[in-house]
């Protein structure tokens, strides 16, 4: 991130660039980023290479088809030019921004699962991990017991059975998605 270095009243301020700070009434003043139509649509799709000035390849200089802002393109393009034209992976990784690890794992994906592959993945765990079926059938068990059981005590229950810890509120939205959706089964 670029930085804004402003000398004010004897006071040495840094601030990121697209922050101005009014220093009359102290109000920051957001500037909008301005994207063009193609940038806005690979940021949506995640594609948006973070790093666009990194890529030194003379094709993405010369060839107004090649967008070194496309992320998917620079990876399929360095995977080609090593696996197709056999230029030298340290060399080639280089010159499209890459480290020689993030090749190995563009390469690795791309044989696993195609130019889809390529596509960032969000991060994080897929959905609620730990109330998993047989978790979310004792917490059904329970409340069927007893209706009035809130969310903290189903908490402490989970604990003693099972030995996670889990919050009040991954409960309580474990249990409004359940009445959107079906239970699961639990594993045998």
């Amino acid at each position: 991130m670029s930085y804004i270095y402003t000398y004010y009243v004897a006071i040495y301020v840094c601030i990121p660039r697209t922050t101005v700070i009014n220093y009359f009434t102290h109000d920051p003043m957001v500037r909008r980023n301005h994207l063009d139509p193609k940038a806005q649509a690979l940021r949506e799709f995640g594609t948006l290479n973070p790093h666009p000035e990194k890529v030194a390849d003379p094709l993405f200089a010369q060839n107004g088809f090649f967008d070194a802002r496309d992320a998917m393109q620079v990876k399929y393009e360095m995977l080609r030019r090593v696996l197709v034209d056999g230029e030298p992976i340290a060399s080639t990784a280089t010159a499209f921004g890459f480290s020689r690890p993030s090749f190995y794992q563009a390469q690795d994906a791309f044989h696993e699962g195609g130019l889809q592959a390529l596509m960032p993945r969000k991060r994080g765990p897929r959905g609620a991990h730990k109330l998993n079926p047989d978790v979310m059938l004792f917490i059904n068990e329970a409340r069927a017991r007893d209706a009035s059981l809130a969310s903290s005590a189903l908490v402490a229950m989970v604990r003693e059975r099972f030995g996670i810890a889990v919050h009040v509120r991954s409960i309580e939205r474990a249990l409004a998605r359940e009445k959107k959706t079906p239970p699961l089964k639990p594993d045998p």
